[in-house]
């Protein structure tokens, strides 16, 4: 391609379109913000663990799975006996839930509590074990293969709705608009369970001081059960709209890690940050599909995320929100 060409092609087509097509940039930008909702919930499980223990979960992304495959195999199980429906549907839910809560008791007593003082970087790699003991647990309960979410007896609509808009028509799923209420509603929760609840208050104590929050009477285990089982559940939820949206399978583990950008955009230890973060990552890569993609052969949309964060670490590698570390010698 001539310099020339490519550098209209870069530079200036892509706005021109922008402002010729304006309907198509709505749509693209509402399903980037439907991509950045979902990717801020799941940067919220990394977060809210990490400012608790200061343990980076790298499992995060494979608890999304087991979340999801455990539901799934739930259902599966009671529509063997004969019991389907939502009733059946929001019963495994809860089962799943209860799942979750196991696995973080599980790991309070046989992972952070016999490494506790240990450093970082052991426990990270707590966390890397913890993933493929995971999957190789799914596996072994549900298999390899792709499964279908139950999407239908949970309730979650199905169809689109169409809007003229701006000369233009914007088609909205009804699916992704219940995935960003569902997840906006999650983030709310999450933000105000931080900032106003008694436990909270303890989570965010823990996250300044464990030897102030100890010296103040408040217990490393039970804070880290909680924000475990809290994870767990930002898993399930996130699970079900992913797996909605693209069935439940392993590969699911690939999205859940492009919470790692945003997490460099927002910081590790900001709700707010994993919020604008996941936004910025979730709205910046379709516009980057959408408008410079063809100029790379299409694709981008698997690694532009980590370019923009990679760019970001060069000028704010505290990230937006995070806190600055000022070492004095």
């Amino acid at each position: 391609m001539p310099k020339g060409s490519l550098l209209h092609g870069a530079l200036i087509k892509p706005f021109v379109d922008m402002v010729d097509l304006p309907d198509l940039f709505v749509q693209t930008i509402w399903e980037g913000f439907v991509g950045g909702v979902l990717y801020a919930l799941i940067a919220l499980g990394f977060v809210l663990i990490f400012k608790a223990s200061g343990v980076f979960n790298f499992a995060q992304g494979i608890m999304v799975v087991f979340a999801g495959l455990t539901l799934v195999g739930v259902y599966e199980k009671f529509a063997s006996f004969g019991f389907t429906g939502m009733i059946a549907a929001y019963l495994a839910v809860i089962v799943a839930l209860g799942v979750m809560f196991l696995l973080a008791v599980a790991v309070e007593r046989v992972v952070l509590r016999p490494l506790v003082n240990q450093p970082d970087i052991i426990l990270f790699m707590a966390t890397f074990g913890l993933t493929y003991l995971l999957i190789g647990l799914g596996e072994t309960i549900f298999g390899g293969s792709a499964k279908v979410m139950i999407a239908d007896q949970l309730g979650l609509p199905k169809g689109a709705i169409d809007f003229d808009i701006l000369g233009g028509r914007v088609t909205l799923q009804k699916l992704d608009i219940a995935a960003a209420v569902i997840a906006v509603a999650m983030i709310a929760m999450l933000a105000f369970f931080f900032q106003y609840t008694r436990i909270g208050r303890a989570l965010r104590a823990v996250a300044d001081s464990h030897k102030a929050a100890l010296s103040v009477g408040i217990s490393l285990n039970q804070i880290w059960i909680i924000v475990w089982f809290t994870a767990g559940i930002v898993a399930l939820i996130t699970g079900i709209m992913w797996g909605a949206r693209s069935d439940v399978s392993f590969g699911l583990q690939t999205i859940a890690l492009k919470a790692l950008p945003v997490l460099i955009l927002g910081g590790f230890t900001s709700v707010p940050g994993a919020i604008v973060g996941g936004l910025i990552i979730g709205i910046g890569e379709k516009i980057g599909e959408f408008y410079w993609g063809p100029l790379f052969g299409n694709g981008i949309e698997s690694w532009l995320a980590y370019v923009i964060a990679l760019a970001f670490l060069m000028f704010r590698p505290q990230g937006l929100f995070g806190d600055k570390i000022i070492e004095r010698i």
